[in-house]
């Protein structure tokens, strides 16, 4: 039939009743054309309803009334019968039918209307006819609505992940055959163009947000796919063509590499690259991620010689033919396929896409036979080249165009399908598409159908070959943030893939092979002695390669990944390769390497690669060496190399059993090596790794301590090397760890101290303190330190250090030499009249406070210093009031005798400082009176209360007082209501 129609029954729920739904479908030639329930579901797939009456109708075909086209039935009803069948419908259905039965009523009866021009009528229950198209039922708007609403989720809610999965139901589709995959991608990409950000991020000139680009390579790689279907017709292909260069001409249009310019050759070109390619990148067209796919529409599968590669197994060339040089065979008579490697890669994904998997690996066999060959020529020529090659240190790049981050990924193609052919399906195991719990594949090896059946390859050795090629191809780092992101990317996929293949002695054997190749492989490998400086670093395929080796070929592992250590755009004098071809990547911006957005990471990745490196050469101190030296060589920033270091720390010292001197060694001497090169740059962790390399010395032993204390001034700043070095070096923890014996501790003691000195020589101001405190125990050092500050404190000193020091040098005993630090320190003071909440007001009181306990002499030494130093007048009276209070001399100096008296205000030397004081009230008064405002009267009146109790200690004292305030009335009479004030108070 044409035609099914039918009930559906869903049962009743513990929440929901029985439900009951009407359900057609129209069927045409095997697929279904369309589809209508009662649920109203909206979805791009089919209700569980209709889903269940297709079912049935297969599994019950018996069970399914079959019956005649209605045109068919009515054919064989008298005038009577029809009238009777008409009026009965519209009877059952009035209210619906009523409206559209009138209308074409009328227009029977009309006899020039449209209905009558056409002879006969439709028959929905009759089948198209075979001319109409057929296509499965698609509903369109659905798919419309679904990605129009995940693309303004702007990939939050999971959207992306829908999209993602809305793109493998297009792969799913082509792989079925189904012509509605190329329908369903087409309204897919009109959402994605209608999208409203892009205009947005095209005129903000910000690159399109990192999940949004990833979707849109997707999309892109999908429109290559459809276009390179082996079986498309050709009005097909010009319609899709017509599509991708109206998409590709709108000003939205993302562009390929990121919105930068791209230097790839065309898609068709063929293999030969050279360095012709230099055209300047302002001449270049414009590529859109739909640019691929355009270019794509000119490929056709006409080619006899690629006919009879897909077709068959045992295409091989005639025996005759081998001696010669054959571009279509290799010398084993297998076919090749000379194609730009991306574009022949396309195709593969193609064929296995649209559900031709034999024919994929055969094409993917003949693309690795033909790269093994040019990887065997190419190995040839560097032979020749080699010495002129080494003597110069450096290559121009031979591909223009890396394989791994390429757009169309021909790599991860390849070693899919490589791989899907090995595939161990377990039983009733339905994929898992969520990366949540999904178990890692499982691979067999599965032999290679040739026509030469002794090869004994599998195509798992195939897969693992292929993607070590790819992985190792020397390559240019692309320009741009997102092209160079996405090489990272690409490559962390790859060896993902690559860490769930087992390795076993066939697949050990094939890793060996390519990684001697990679390795001799000159300019074309990545792995090569002579690379490129603005190359593509190999340090995360490197880590992969040393960790797989490592058990089975330890000195391969090695050498391969002390080769990928370097990092040459980060060597300052890198020659520049061949001058006669200048390179395509010239960097417009003038800096000292070409702008590489992703270095930091880079650079991580170079750090991972040394840090597995140490790991794995425990214990062995020649490898240890060999990897510290490539460290040393080849890392440039500090904080990567600290990071090395207390890695290597960590392994070192394990908390369950005894330290690894080898690995504490390399730790330590990369610890140095940090201390040298931020000693004269800035860095925020430097506190952090000077702490960090004391306690890792220490974990050495005393060797590694007596060593730095005599190098420090090559590791440390003064002020570092007395406050943290030797200070924790003379901790009580440190001589606990290390269960030192006195002979031991007196050597480091000594040279703390001899450090300590050479610290305050070259830096007093902040090490003096620090080296008293070290030399405290000898009485030699002590006195030489205390000669150093005595030395500095007239030049290089301020008095907030010389006061720290003089107190304590009163808090060790020396109350003479805290004095004379103390007088110093005043001579380096200066107080104004306003400066009474001064930080040095304590250290000024405790001077003097000191001076006073001395004696009488001392006093009269400080107090001249004082009235030079101090124009406060509420810090001079406070001095003043303290020194009255209490007989001179009571720290009682031995040899010293005592009066016991109070002090006079009238005789030296406090009659000076009282003159002093009563003048620093008289200035500040006209001070503070030169701009008083209403509101700081009540505080004036009570300052000239205080300044009235100072002038009374004085003999005249309130005969001056008096003067005083007669002077202020007659200076300032225009204040009336502060003059009222002070004849209020003062009279």
């Amino acid at each position: 039939g044409f035609h099914l129609s039918g009930t559906v029954t869903e049962p009743a729920t513990a929440t929901e009743p029985e439900m009951t739904y009407k359900v057609a479908i129209s069927f045409d030639r095997c697929k279904i054309t369309s589809v209508t329930c009662g649920c109203g579901n909206k979805d791009i797939f089919y209700c569980a309803h209709v889903v269940a009456l297709s079912l049935y109708r297969i599994r019950k075909p018996d069970q399914v009334k079959l019956r005649l086209p209605i045109s068919e039935t009515l054919f064989q009803m008298n005038r009577d019968q029809l009238q009777k069948f008409v009026q009965y419908l519209i009877t059952a259905h009035h209210t619906e039918v009523l409206p559209t039965a009138q209308k074409l009523a009328d227009e029977i009866l009309s006899s020039n209307s449209e209905i009558n021009q056409v002879h006969g009528a439709p028959d929905p229950t009759a089948g198209a006819s075979i001319d109409d198209e057929n296509c499965w039922h698609l509903d369109e708007e659905q798919v419309r609505e679904q990605v129009k609403l995940f693309l303004s989720q702007g990939g939050y809610y999971g959207s992306g992940k829908q999209l993602n999965s809305m793109f493998a139901k297009v792969r799913e589709m082509l792989r079925m055959r189904d012509s509605n995959g190329a329908r369903m991608l087409t309204l897919i990409t009109e959402q994605f163009m209608a999208d409203p950000r892009l205009s947005l991020w095209r005129q903000q000139g910000t690159g399109i947000t990192e999940k949004c680009r990833q979707l849109w390579d997707e999309l892109g790689a999908l429109w290559v796919c459809v276009v390179l279907n082996p079986h498309c017709k050709l009005e097909e292909k010009s319609c899709w063509l017509r599509q991708l260069r109206k998409w590709g001409e709108m000003d939205v249009c993302p562009l390929e590499d990121g919105n930068y310019g791209n230097e790839l050759p065309n898609i068709t070109n063929a293999l030969t690259q050279s360095s012709g390619h230099s055209q300047d990148s302002l001449a270049r067209p414009r590529r859109t991620v739909f640019t691929r796919a355009i270019e794509g529409c000119d490929l056709h599968w006409q080619d006899s010689h690629l006919q009879r590669i897909i077709s068959s197994d045992f295409y091989v060339s005639p025996s005759y033919q081998r001696e010669g040089e054959s571009l279509l065979f290799n010398s084993q008579g297998q076919p090749l396929w000379l194609e730009h490697v991306p574009t022949a890669c396309a195709r593969v994904d193609a064929l296995r896409s649209h559900g031709y998997p034999r024919e994929a690996l055969r094409l993917t066999v003949a693309i690795i036979n033909t790269l093994r060959l040019q990887q065997q020529r190419q190995l040839e020529i560097y032979k020749h080249q080699k010495k002129e090659l080494l003597q110069r240190g450096a290559t121009t790049i031979t591909n223009l165009e890396g394989w791994v981050g390429h757009p169309l990924n021909p790599i991860g193609c390849l070693f899919l399908t490589l791989t899907e052919a090995c595939r161990l399906e377990e039983e009733n195991c339905l994929e898992i598409s969520d990366a949540g719990d999904s178990k890692p594949p499982v691979y067999q090896h599965v032999p290679i159908a040739t026509g030469n059946q002794d090869s004994g390859e599998s195509y798992l050795s195939l897969a693992l070959e292929v993607a070590l090629m790819g992985m190792g191809q020397q390559r240019v780092m692309p320009e741009g943030l997102y092209a160079q992101d996405k090489v990272c990317r690409n490559e962390e996929q790859i060896i993902a893939r690559l860490q769930d293949l087992e390795l076993d002695p066939v697949l050990v054997q094939t890793l060996r092979k390519q990684c001697i190749l990679l390795l001799e492989g000159g300019p074309f490998s990545g792995l090569g002695e002579v690379i490129h400086r603005e190359s593509v670093p190999m340090h995360t395929f490197a880590k992969y390669l040393f960790s797989a080796l490592l058990p089975h070929d330890a000195d391969l592992a090695y050498k391969l990944a002390l080769r990928a250590m370097r990092l040459p755009v980060l060597e300052t004098t890198a020659p520049s390769g061949d001058v006669t071809h200048p390179h395509h990547l010239v960097s417009v911006v003038p800096s000292r390497y070409p702008r590489w957005f992703t270095l930091g990471h880079l650079e991580s990745q170079q750090c991972e690669l040394a840090s597995t490196m140490l790991t794995a050469a425990k214990g062995d101190m020649l490898r240890l060496r060999t990897v510290l030296e490539a460290i040393q060589k080849n890392i440039h920033s500090s904080s990567l190399i600290f990071k090395l270091a207390q890695d290597a720390f960590k392994i070192a010292t394990p908390a369950d059993s005894n330290s690894d001197t080898t690995l504490l060694n390399v730790a330590l001497e990369l610890g140095l090596q940090v201390m040298r090169m931020t000693l004269s740059t800035l860095n925020w962790r430097r506190r952090e790794m000077v702490r960090w390399l004391v306690t890792c010395a220490t974990e050495v032993g005393v060797r590694a301590l007596v060593s730095i204390l005599q190098s420090w001034y090559s590791l440390f700043t003064p002020t570092e090397a007395t406050s943290i070095v030797a200070a924790t070096v003379m901790s009580h923890n440190t001589i606990l760890r290390l269960s030192l014996d006195y002979p031991q501790r007196e050597e480091l003691a000594s040279c703390a101290r001899t450090l300590a000195l050479q610290c305050a020589m070259k830096d007093p101001q902040n090490c003096a303190l620090s080296a008293l405190t070290l030399c405290e125990k000898d009485h030699i050092a002590f006195e030489t330190a205390y000669q150093i500050v005595i030395d500095a404190a007239s030049t290089g000193m301020t008095y907030t250090q010389l006061f720290t020091i003089a107190r304590y040098m009163e808090h060790r005993g020396y109350p003479l030499r805290a004095f004379k630090l103390a007088s110093l320190a005043m001579t380096h003071l200066n107080l104004a009249y306003n400066q009474d909440t001064h930080p040095a007001i304590n250290d000024v009181l405790w001077a003097c406070a000191l001076s006073h306990s001395l004696g009488k002499n001392e006093l009269a030494a400080i107090i001249p210093l004082v009235v030079k130093s101090v124009h406060c007048a509420t810090v001079l009276s406070d001095i003043l009031r303290r020194c009255t209070m209490t007989a001179p001399g009571l720290a009682g100096i031995p040899g010293r005798r005592n009066s016991g008296k109070l002090m006079s205000t009238d005789k030296a030397p406090l009659r000076q400082l009282l003159d002093a004081t009563i003048s620093a009230y008289i200035n500040t008064t006209h001070s503070r009176l030169t701009h008083i405002s209403p509101r700081h009267y009540g505080e004036f009146i009570e300052f000239l209360s205080k300044a009235r109790e100072t002038f009374l200690l004085a003999q005249d004292g309130h005969i001056q007082f008096a003067q005083f305030i007669d002077n202020l009335k007659q200076i300032y009479k225009g204040k009336k209501k502060l003059m009222l004030l002070v004849r209020e108070r003062f009279g």
